[in-house]
């Protein structure tokens, strides 16, 4: 073993000891629970992703709508890109499963919706999908049994 001097020994105790606080460090950091993001309001989410997508930066809207609602991916895009075109999305949920069923045409899933309850999702999606007014939307849904 070669002979140390007190100048090497000093510095190869300095080096263990940034190492001991570099590891307690680490430990400290990966020992805290992730804090969660507050949850907005459909509103607010609505005017955040609105914001977001204005700025070219759909990415971290869709990000947002996940992190807000659990939706997947896809269903995630359709929500920001139904926003950025001007269309009312209907909000997160069972509702957003019968609006986007494939397959079924506008009354089909107009039908659906009225069936559970959820005739104003129902006027969001006409109106979404059409383009229609308020008043047109309504009376097509109103007709629909």
């Amino acid at each position: 073993m070669p002979n140390l001097g007190p100048v090497e020994l000093l510095i190869i105790g300095s080096f263990l000891a940034l190492l001991a606080i570099a590891a307690i460090a680490l430990m400290r950091r990966s020992a805290r629970p992730p804090v969660p993001a507050p949850r907005l309001g459909p509103a607010e989410l609505h005017h955040r992703v609105r914001d977001l997508t204005a700025q070219g930066r759909a990415i971290q809207a869709i990000k947002l709508i996940r992190e807000q609602t659990g939706l997947g991916l896809a269903d995630a895009k359709r929500y920001a890109d139904d926003v950025a075109a001007g269309r009312a999305p209907l909000p997160p949920g069972d509702a957003q499963g019968i609006a986007r069923r494939g397959g079924a045409d506008l009354a089909g899933r107009v039908r659906e919706l009225k069936a559970a309850g959820r005739a104003e999702q129902a006027l969001f999606l006409v109106r979404g999908e059409t383009g229609m007014a308020e008043a047109d939307a309504r009376r097509f849904v109103d007709a629909i049994e």
